[in-house]
């Protein structure tokens, strides 16, 4: 007889997992007496668990057993009492996206509700979880949605999670506390934005403000994580529309991961909508469109869909245009749209679904390349980093000291930056592990962004001339610190020239392979609109397909508006005078970086 009240675990081992390995454990089980020998096997089972549950495709009872298991494991930790584990406090920085931030803390809750980490007793206090604290870090404009954003955090609040509003008084306040010549020599960390106008400061100084105030939380317990989540993302895997299961108990893993090994930065990655601007994805998305469309045009449009076989590409970065650029090979193969409608439909309704999707590729939605989620151990998936992915990285008290670098100049890439420099200067404290949210850049009510900086669609035709020049400058930043860590910065910093000429001659390099990809992308979109004037394909005639026919010559002329040699895009690209500006600001960021690292570890001793 179990010293252990343990149904969850013992129908797991009965029913699910391997016999051999299952009756090991259950042996184990009988013997044991004492609770600091029950949670191993606990430990032990639920990887056997995961395995087991995606392997049957996510089966309902496995499930519920997995979920059933964690929480008879909640129970065991508050019976004994002395919980050691690591509190989280979760930041989402958001911008304008109530809608979107809405959608990712209900995630959490409900990931919380169905593992419940850090319950505690459960003493009727009406929280969730002991353990778990949410920073909305709000950088809205639109008084309504800052509005909405504190009606969000009162939700969550009543729905069992602490809450904290950190507003734009609230970050002003923390600012406040440093002296104007901290203030002002930090100026390339936490911008330099007047009073009046402190909205929309950009991701990156706003996650080096919320970092400031997370340095106050963590004089309180040293035990804390800080977890930054987008507001565009959720916390489960699943990437189809109609399917929200969460298996993953994130916490659980990063808790497990800090405590055993000497991990101070963590990234996991994500799944769903690509991680990259659609500056960069263009290419892609023209080799799938050209193949749909080819396939479609020898097709019954009365037939019925046959768009619905399993996905079978497997590529890392297979969305990127320039996946090469990073270590990645590419088949350069197209990938087949799968149709998302159920129930009977024929050709005609699939081209209807596909053409209404292509609009969101201007928001970062790449309608036929989603990053699918794939199961590995957690514990056993945990290796070194290069990459921080900023919608989802915990960072140690200690890893604070790890500010995004260069965020003044409001450049993409900035998690590869940060990456590369953490690599450089951490080691073996900076690892990634197979814990990916998914992501979602639109909504699906509007299929658009609430917000998305550098998307202008205040004309017919959508503007990414924002969004394109801070990707490529976002690229010469990342390329550059690439090479100069080779010569040993940030430790070791360089003279101005040699950091000079290292920036001009990555700019050249990837301004060629820009202007390279660009000439790529020309010839797909030549035959896309040749394929769009031809008049014998079966949308090309009747009523029925003339809204379709419509929106795919508005898609090209977006495409070509953004891409071709006279686009707002290509001119910023390649204007001397722009390129030069640049280029200074970016030299003087990377010589000044080992200041802002001497004054930011100053500001943090003062706000001890």
């Amino acid at each position: 007889m179990p010293a252990f009240s343990c149904p969850a675990l013992a129908r797991c081992l009965q029913l699910h997992l391997d016999a051999d390995v299952a009756a090991g454990l259950s042996a184990q089980l009988l013997q044991v007496d004492d609770a600091a020998d029950l949670l191993p096997l606990y430990h032990r089972t639920i990887p056997l668990m995961e395995a087991a549950l995606h392997e049957s495709g996510l089966a309902p009872a496995l499930v519920a057993g997995l979920h059933a298991l964690f929480v008879e494991m909640e129970g065991h930790i508050a019976a004994a009492g002395n919980d050691r584990r690591h509190r989280f406090v979760v930041v989402v920085p958001v911008a304008d996206r109530p809608q979107q931030l809405r959608t990712c803390l209900l995630s959490l809750v409900e990931m919380v509700q169905a593992f419940r980490y850090g319950a505690g007793n459960e003493s009727g206090n009406g929280m969730l979880s002991e353990k778990l604290t949410v920073v909305i870090a709000d950088d809205s404009c639109a008084v309504e949605h800052i509005a909405g954003n504190r009606v969000i955090a009162a939700e969550i609040g009543q729905l069992g999670l602490t809450t904290v509003y950190f507003g734009l008084q609230e970050q002003q306040a923390v600012l406040a506390e440093l002296s104007a010549a901290d203030r002002q020599a930090l100026r390339n960390v936490i911008g330099d934005v007047p009073h009046g106008a402190f909205c929309h400061k950009g991701a990156s100084i706003m996650r080096n403000i919320s970092y400031l105030m997370l340095h106050q939380l963590a004089q309180q317990d040293e035990r804390q994580l800080f977890l930054f989540v987008d507001s565009d993302q959720q916390f489960h895997s699943c990437t189809d529309a109609d399917c929200e299961v969460f298996t993953t108990n994130y916490f659980y893993h990063m808790d497990r991961i800090f405590r055993q090994g000497k991990v101070q930065v963590l990234t996991g990655k994500v799944v769903g909508d690509p991680p990259v601007s659609p500056a960069v994805m263009a290419g892609t998305l023209l080799d799938d469109v050209l193949a749909f469309l080819g396939e479609m045009a020898g097709l019954d449009a009365g037939a019925a869909c046959t768009f619905h076989r399993a996905r079978t590409q497997h590529e890392d970065a297979a969305y990127h245009d320039m996946a090469k650029l990073f270590g990645f090979e590419s088949s350069g193969e197209a990938w087949r749209f799968q149709c998302p409608l159920s129930g009977a439909h024929d050709h005609a309704a699939c081209l209807v679904e596909f053409v209404r999707r292509l609009d969101h590729f201007f928001d970062g939605e790449h309608p036929t390349r989603v990053t699918p989620y794939r199961y590995t151990d957690v514990q056993a998936s945990v290796t070194a980093a290069r990459t921080v992915y900023t919608g989802n990285y915990v960072l140690s008290p200690a890893a604070l000291e790890y500010f995004i670098p260069f965020a003044g100049l409001g450049l993409r890439m900035a998690g590869p930056v940060l990456g590369r420099l953490v690599q450089a200067c951490s080691g073996d404290a900076f690892a990634s592990a197979n814990l990916p949210m998914l992501h979602r850049r639109t909504v699906p009510e509007t299929g658009g962004a609430e917000f998305r900086p550098g998307v202008d669609r205040s004309a017919s035709l959508v503007d990414l001339s924002g969004e394109f020049e801070r990707q490529f400058f976002g690229d010469v930043m990342l390329f550059a610190v690439i090479e100069l860590v080779k010569q040993g910065y940030p430790d070791v910093m360089p003279p101005a020239d040699v950091v000079r000429t290292c920036v001009n001659v990555t700019e050249s390099r990837l301004r060629a392979q820009y202007a390279e990809n660009q000439t790529r992308m020309l010839v797909r979109l030549s035959e896309f609109e040749a394929l769009l004037s031809a008049s014998g394909h079966w949308w090309c005639s009747g009523e029925q397909h003339a809204q379709s026919c419509a929106l795919l010559d508005q898609f090209a002329a977006s495409l070509c508006a953004n891409f071709s040699e006279e686009s707002r895009s290509c001119q910023l690209r390649d204007d001397a005078a722009h390129r030069s500006e640049r280029r200074q600001a970016i030299v003087d960021a990377l010589l000044a970086y080992d200041r802002d690292r001497e004054c930011w570890e100053r500001v943090l001793q003062k706000l001890s």
